[in-house]
Parts: structure tokens; sequence; C-alpha cells
């Protein structure tokens, strides 16, 4: 099967500094990839080189089997899309972004967010083969969020394959089949959002005492519940402890009142895709571009 987006072994250098330090990377027909990280972690580079703006370093880079540095022009051209008769599908976009009557205002009238709005319509509206956005959902507000939601989910339905980055978890949680994490240049974990969320761990028991001095307290309490020594938030003074069977809250509730021990947060924490980002990818790091 020939992949819609397939790049191996990319690298990208700007001076002495590597941006990307081999990328693989693959999107099929009718796929939505989200890719995640930190700013600087390669993301736009990705999509620059992608979108036949860029040149790679090293690497291979095809986009519906044609070569990105060999085959610019034909790569551009499906990109661009071709449908025939996109108007009817434009109207409901502009109606859905709440951008219609904005369509007819001068566009030194427009806020920062409407022209956004108006470019993501016009690539949405033309049925490309392949889609590719970079950050998408900055600016909008949440009816846009929504409109590109739906429409990228349709389009997807129909076929196109569609790789985009984003700084929102949650909204790559929604809507990508599958992610990729990448830091300092490099993918550190892909797959399905809810396989790479489980790579955080499993879920675990939040507290955060009233009163400082219950700390200790609260420690050994949750030792006592489930044999492992809590982890402390120095900042927030929670106390965290791995939790995979539910009912250790309703048991933790009954100490903590037998106790006396006042709480200011206690609940029991599933992880979630932000969890996994924060976890695999803001490490200490060096220099970072792109």
């Amino acid at each position: 099967m020939t992949h819609a987006i397939r790049a191996e072994g990319l690298v990208k250098r700007y001076g002495g500094a590597a941006a990307l330090d081999g990328v693989d990377l693959e999107v099929e027909a009718g796929e939505v990839v989200a890719l995640l990280g930190p700013n600087g972690a390669g993301k736009s580079t990705v999509v620059r080189i992608l979108s036949a703006l860029d040149r790679p370093d090293a690497g291979r880079v095809t986009v519906c089997g044609h070569g990105v540095v060999r085959e610019e022009k034909r790569v551009r051209e499906l990109l661009a899309g071709a449908e025939e008769d996109p108007g009817a599908w434009s109207a409901n976009l502009l109606a859905r972004f709440g951008l219609t009557a904005a369509a007819g205002r001068p566009v030194a009238a427009l806020s920062d967010g409407e022209r956004r709005g108006l470019d993501l319509v016009a690539r949405l509206s033309v049925g490309p083969r392949v889609l590719i956005l970079d950050e998408p959902d900055r600016g909008l507000d949440i009816r846009a969020r929504r409109a590109l939601r739906d429409a990228v989910r349709r389009l997807a339905a129909e076929g196109t394959a569609v790789l985009l980055t984003t700084q929102h978890p949650d909204e790559a949680n929604g809507l990508a089949d599958r992610v990729a994490l990448l830091d300092r240049g490099r993918v550190v974990a892909a797959g399905p959002p809810d396989e790479v969320t489980r790579r955080t761990g499993e879920a675990s028991l939040r507290v955060r005492p009233s009163l400082a001095g219950d700390g200790d307290a609260v420690s050994r309490i949750l030792t006592e519940l489930t044999g492992a020594t809590p982890s402390h938030d120095r900042d927030t003074g929670a106390l965290s402890v791995p939790a995979a069977d539910p009912m250790l809250l309703s048991a933790l509730v009954r100490r903590l009142e037998r106790a006396g021990i006042g709480t200011e947060t206690l609940g029991l924490h599933q992880p979630t895709l932000e969890d996994a980002v924060e976890a695999l990818t803001y490490r200490p790091t060096g220099h970072r571009v792109g």
C-alpha cells in the first residue's frame, strides 16, 4: 500500500543545531495523525518539509508516492486539491465557522481570528487528497474549533489523509486516529491516543491535605492502602500513589475521616494524553530549533 505521507530518517539542520534528527512518520488515506510536542520540538519543520516549502538535509519524503524534493510541483498540486464544485461546501463551512459576514468584508477590517478562519475554510473546501495543517486551532474560538474538528472528520471519512500539529492534546485525543510525540527533533512515542496515554502509567490517588502538618499522616495512610510510597509534589503539597483499583478512593476517604484529616484536593486521577505529552517530551534539553 502506498502511504499518503511517508517520511523516513528525516533530518534538518539550521546552522549547527538539528531541528529534526531522524524522524519517521506515516499517514494513510482517510487517517488523521496529530503531531504533539513542546515549542521547538520540530513540528513546524516537519510541516514545512512535507508541504514542499523546505528541503531536508537527509532522509526520504513522499506524498502519495511522489518525492517531495524531486516532484515538488506535483506534491503542491496534491496539497492544493481539485474539487470540481466546492461552492456549497464552502458556504456551509463559512456558516459553521461563523464567518459568513466576514467573508464579504475587506481584509483590513478582519480580526486575526477571522483571517485565520477564512484561510482554513479555503483550504478545507477544495477536497485535497492530503491536508497538512500547522496548529490550525490557534486563535480560533470554541465555535470555530468545533467546526474545524467536524470538517477534518468529514474529509478523513472521504479518504483525505490529514496531518496536523496542535498545542492542545485534548483536541488531538478527540480527533486523531494516531498521535506522534516529538521532542528535540525525534519521535519519542507514536500510536493511538489511548495507547500513548497508557505509557504515562496507571491511575493514581491524589491528596492535598488542608494542613501541611498532616502530610506525614496522609503518606502513611496511602502506603498502608496501596503498599507503595507516595510521591510528593513540593509545589502543590499534593501526595500521589498508583492506584489501579478505583475502590481504593472510598477506602481512603473513610481512613481520612477517621483520622480527622481535611483535604483541599482528593480524587482518583486518570492519566490523560496531556500527561503523556508532559511526561515524555518536557524534559531538560539543550538548544531547540524548528
